[in-house]
């Protein structure tokens, strides 16, 4: 394929850090994508593809005989033989409303590609404080606790006063005008009273669910 001369794949990362090269499918074609899962399955190598449409994914299947596990809402996909389960509700996923569930899926679906299976609690903002209150006792059984939220982002400080886990925060662009694509949720967090939250980039739920990875690593270590 003429894509050949323009991928050259990390596949060492994971033996150096942990964390594989995850594919970002925004920008690339679907014969570049093609070609690095071929690339992939010349070398035994598994991907995580990070936002990967569902139209570039059939596009994709055309291109090659591929297997592969795809979730069209958090739009993720990888192999369907990746890693054999490790754990199950170590990190509990969190997201305030239903409009933040894609990236709250972007994280768990990351989360899942190495082992993890995590605890997903949707649509429990502040604004129904009693919902929240409802699932303490799931939530603080986690050891790490992702929490997505958009428009004024007071879930993670709400939360930051509650439990002693450690807490990343996850902001959406959801939300009306002066939410400015997620920008009000970013400041907000990052303002937050509640002392040690990590706050990734605005709708990154896979590098939250990294950050979680690379804190239940180093707590097993």
């Amino acid at each position: 394929m003429s894509a050949t001369k323009d991928i050259k794949l990390d596949f060492d990362r994971e033996g150096r850090i942990g964390l594989d090269e995850a594919i970002f499918c925004e920008g690339k074609t679907a014969e570049q994508i093609a070609e690095i899962l071929f690339q992939g399955q010349s070398k035994e190598h598994r991907f995580l593809l990070t936002r990967f449409s569902q139209d570039k994914q059939q596009h994709v299947l055309r291109l090659g005989n591929f297997k592969m596990d795809y979730d069209p809402i958090s739009q993720t996909g990888f192999s369907p033989d990746s890693n054999k389960l490790i754990s199950r509700n170590q990190v509990s996923v969190i997201c305030a409303g239903t409009s933040d569930i894609p990236v709250a899926r972007e994280a768990a679906r990351t989360l899942e590609y190495y082992g993890h299976q995590a605890r997903e609690i949707s649509d429990v903002g502040v604004a129904g404080l009693w919902r929240l209150l409802d699932r303490l006792d799931d939530i603080r059984a986690s050891k790490v606790i992702i929490v997505v939220a958009g428009m004024d982002a007071a879930l993670p400080t709400v939360l930051g006063g509650l439990v002693a886990q450690p807490l990343i925060g996850v902001p959406t662009s959801v939300g009306y005008g002066v939410a400015q694509g997620g920008v009000a949720a970013l400041h907000a967090m990052l303002v937050s009273c509640s002392p040690g939250i990590t706050v990734t980039n605005i709708d990154n739920g896979y590098g939250g669910a990294c950050a979680a990875l690379r804190i239940l690593r180093t707590a097993h270590t």
